[in-house]
């Protein structure tokens, strides 16, 4: 059985969204397999909806299983049998049946029928205006092609743009929940190494739920020609982008560390003035982000702005299995799993590591109050040399600043990390000779006694250890 984990803001967003006394329209979106259908089917669990899913059928096609559903939905077997040839007809009289009830219907991967014909979305904004707003109705569309259902829903060329009463953008599962998943218990150590490559993506979790060791996992569930990992990140681009080529090519450049614009549209050959729109949407995928120095005034027009891969499951992919692909098709597995087993903590997880330390881990102990002001950014920093700084957060009301470093490393962290923080926190020029100076480390495998008695005695020193927030 599917297990069904978090998303209580979601979920609370939708049952208020029942709960109103008047028409509701929603809109929920957001990647394959990021589990769209699953909250759905939680949220309708307990109650009598009309769910209808959207094939890449035709049109009409689409409309004659929708007919069944209604049928179905309000028990008339006369209707199951008749041909129905306008969807106003269906939603007409959808209404009229028992209306003082509160009816929900959801149609799920909408964004295929507006696919089969353009005109459908007009329709469908003729049927609310017309038949729907202001009855006792809560019409939910559910897609999955993030740019498809943007253009058909949320645009503002759309038809249906300013009807909507709420939308959900679904993302990935934060990894303060990914435990969750698993029935047996996991060390953090395992969880972050699973978490590397799974990312916040429920499918790919499932795959991963039954394995302890990130190896087994790799072996059998990505690089297994049969399994739907193995092409994944292919399929998720030729659902979503046309040019899938240029798209591959570039997160390809990216994940080889070419992670500057300029490094990228040099690479490529493509000149930088057409590079954006490609970035561009793979960011609105969330397969990419752009990052700049977390002290950058005007982060939009800063030139320090690197693009890195955003979703762990791609980033891994374009690592590890995409450069030996070769070696894969010839059944070349032990290879490819013996590169794997040497980069994946240096040139991957600890990467991921510190994406969770940064994100979640330093949000944990701000919100805890572990230090008595709340920074207002939390990011990297790095210059145009060689000098990066894990964690740098920032409090400009009152000049608080907090210098971090993350290390996922088997021995626990020394003394040397901070005295080497210390003399890379004299480039950072944000209010260098007024602020006042924090650090917190964070090390998956402890720290050195020494380490530890310093940080009893600089008082400006937080050691983050997970039962600090248990």
């Amino acid at each position: 059985m599917r297990k069904f984990v978090n998303r209580n803001q979601e979920r609370k967003f939708l049952q208020n969204e029942f709960n109103k006394s008047e028409s509701s329209f929603v809109v929920i979106y957001g990647r394959r397999r990021i589990g769209k259908t699953s909250l759905i089917s939680e949220f309708i669990k307990d109650k009598n909806a009309l769910f209808f899913l959207a094939t890449e059928e035709s049109e009409s096609e689409n409309r004659n299983a929708f007919t069944k559903k209604v049928a179905e939905y309000t028990n008339n077997n006369l209707l199951a049998n008749s041909k129905i040839y306008d969807w106003e007809t269906l939603f007409s009289y959808l209404v009229s049946y028992e209306p003082e009830k509160r009816k929900l219907i959801i149609i799920d991967e909408f964004q295929y029928i507006g696919k089969s014909n353009p005109a459908f979305v007009s329709k469908m904004q003729k049927i609310w205006d017309t038949i729907l707003e202001g009855t006792n109705v809560m019409l939910v569309l559910c897609g999955s092609l993030v740019n498809m259902m943007y253009d058909q829903t949320l645009s503002y060329n759309s038809p249906l743009y300013g009807r909507r009463t709420g939308q959900l953008r679904m993302k990935q599962i934060a990894f303060k929940y990914y435990h969750e998943f698993f029935n047996v218990s996991l060390s953090e150590k395992q969880l972050i190494e699973s978490y590397a490559v799974t990312g916040g993506v429920p499918k790919y979790i499932e795959s991963f739920e039954h394995y302890t060791d990130i190896f087994d996992a790799i072996e059998t569930c990505v690089m297994s020609k049969e399994s739907y990992l193995y092409e994944e990140p292919n399929f998720l681009l030729e659902k979503e982008v046309q040019d899938v080529g240029s798209y591959f090519s570039i997160i390809k450049t990216i994940a080889s560390g070419k992670e500057r614009a300029s490094e990228i549209s040099a690479a490529l050959e493509i000149k930088a003035t057409n590079l954006p729109k490609y970035l561009n949407v793979l960011i609105d995928l969330d397969i990419l982000e752009r990052e700049v120095p977390v002290t950058e005034k005007n982060p939009e027009k800063s030139k320090m702005g690197l693009y890195k891969i955003k979703d762990n499951y791609i980033k891994f992919w374009f690592r590890f299995i995409y450069p030996y692909k070769s070696f894969i098709e010839t059944d070349h597995t032990s290879f490819v799993m013996e590169k794997i087993k040497k980069g994946f903590i240096t040139n991957h997880t600890s990467f991921v590591y510190e994406d969770i330390c940064r994100k979640e881990y330093m949000n944990a102990l701000i919100v805890n109050g572990v230090w008595d002001f709340v920074p207002q950014k939390v990011g990297r920093w790095w210059d145009r040399k060689d000098t990066e700084i894990d964690i740098v957060a920032l409090d400009e009301e009152t000049n608080n600043v907090i210098f971090g470093e993350c290390k996922y490393t088997n021995s626990p962290m020394d003394v040397d990390v901070y005295y080497d923080l210390l003399e890379k926190v004299k480039k950072v020029e944000w209010n260098l000779n007024e602020r006042k100076e924090h650090f917190v480390f964070f090390s998956i495998n402890g720290y050195t006694d020494k380490l530890e008695k310093l940080a009893e005695k600089e008082k400006n020193i937080y050691l983050y250890k997970k039962t600090c927030l248990a």
